[in-house]
């Protein structure tokens, strides 16, 4: 026989039980604490339990939500500061905005979700003109002390636009920007660079293996271009002895001549598509030539694919990386960037930089090679 439940046992707020004598059974009720509704939650104790605490936590959030955006309003009225929660809300619209009118990428779009993320975590209710430099460097610190240097770098330059944004609506006063006060997180590198032994013996694993992965290496060394934007290389974009190019990343607009020839490995970008001309139909250079249970026949190789494969055949090879991080398939770009730096050949150009500097970056072997010096 079911024993009448005593109401002081019950220790979650708006939970009730009642006691039926004619089924002798409990039966549990929630009664919404606004409009003082009753909600038959059925038998089951633990189940009401657990459903009492989920609508009180989201009751309580709800409420929050309203009492803050109640504190902006009356802030505003006064002429005083929103909160850095209410803030962020209108900087996300801003970037939906600006990602469905073509201004900023997916990818960049993408970025600024955690930085944002971390705003809000760390100081939602603070005035937004309150945040202070401080603020911003206990969150770069956090990413730094678990090793997400790089983390850090774009947490800082997204926050930099936050504020940049809350200045142009007027949020903030004008040149008012605590995380473009903060340094400048600084990012050890420490994957290695490809040499062109190395990279010699990769090719040889990696063409043997899968055709696709010897003909993307190949492209990457002859053209010094992107993974994404070699993924998505097609037969169509070659026209008038040219193969062309939106890059992916930067929007630059590339005309890579069919005659260029990186001298070192003695390919000319004819003779790489010449082997990508194989007799497997396909919109794309680098296709797959046999069935997967992921892809089809000549279907488009992802960047995913080449990456794990890249690095498949690098660790076949057994080449020491020293301490560094072993090179990844984006290091063929700076090895293509060197060799042809050696023919003399306009590298900036090729890579479609905006600046020599970010060449220079990749020219930088990283103390990998030999200085000869000339007597």
């Amino acid at each position: 026989m079911a024993a009448r439940p005593r109401k002081n046992n019950v220790d979650i707020p708006n939970l009730y039980p009642l006691y039926s004598r004619s089924a002798n059974k409990v039966y549990w009720r929630y009664r919404h604490p606004i409009t003082g509704k009753y909600h038959a939650l059925g038998t089951d104790e633990q189940e009401a339990r657990e459903i009492a605490i989920e609508a009180n936590t989201r009751l309580a959030e709800q409420r929050s939500r309203q009492i803050l955006a109640l504190n902006d309003r009356i802030a505003m009225i006064k002429g005083k500061e929103i909160t850095v929660s209410t803030w962020l809300d209108r900087y996300w619209k801003i970037q939906e905005e600006r990602l469905k009118e073509g201004d900023i990428k997916p990818n960049t779009f993408k970025q600024k979700k955690k930085p944002v993320d971390l705003l809000r975590h760390n100081f939602a209710m603070k005035p937004l003109p309150a945040v202070d430099a401080r603020d911003i460097v206990s969150i770069l610190d956090a990413s730094k002390e678990a090793g997400q240097h790089r983390m850090a770098q774009v947490i800082r330059s997204v926050l930099i636009d936050v504020f940049a944004e809350a200045q142009q609506a007027g949020e903030v006063p004008p040149g008012y920007n605590p995380a473009l006060a903060t340094k400048q997180p600084r990012r050890k590198i420490t994957r290695q660079r490809l040499n062109l032994d190395e990279w010699q013996q990769i090719f040889n694993i990696a063409d043997k293996n899968h055709t696709y992965m010897g003909n993307a290496m190949l492209l990457a060394i002859v053209t010094g271009q992107r993974l994404g934007d070699i993924s998505k290389m097609k037969f169509s974009d070659i026209w008038d002895d040219h193969l062309h190019i939106v890059q992916e990343k930067t929007g630059a607009k590339l005309a890579i001549p069919l005659s260029i020839k990186c001298h070192a490995i003695n390919w000319t970008l004819k003779d790489v598509i010449t082997k990508c001309r194989d007799r497997v139909v396909s919109h794309y250079l680098v296709h797959y030539t046999k069935p997967t249970s992921m892809a089809k026949r000549g279907g488009q190789v992802s960047p995913n694919t080449l990456t794990t494969n890249f690095s498949k055949a690098r660790d076949l090879t057994e080449i020491d990386w020293g301490d560094g991080t072993p090179a990844t398939f984006h290091e063929q770009r700076s090895l293509s960037e060197r060799l042809y730096k050696e023919q003399g050949i306009n590298t900036q150009l090729l890579l479609g930089h905006k600046s020599q500097k970010q060449t220079d970056s990749y020219h930088d072997d990283r103390g990998k090679d030999w200085i000869t010096i000339a007597v």
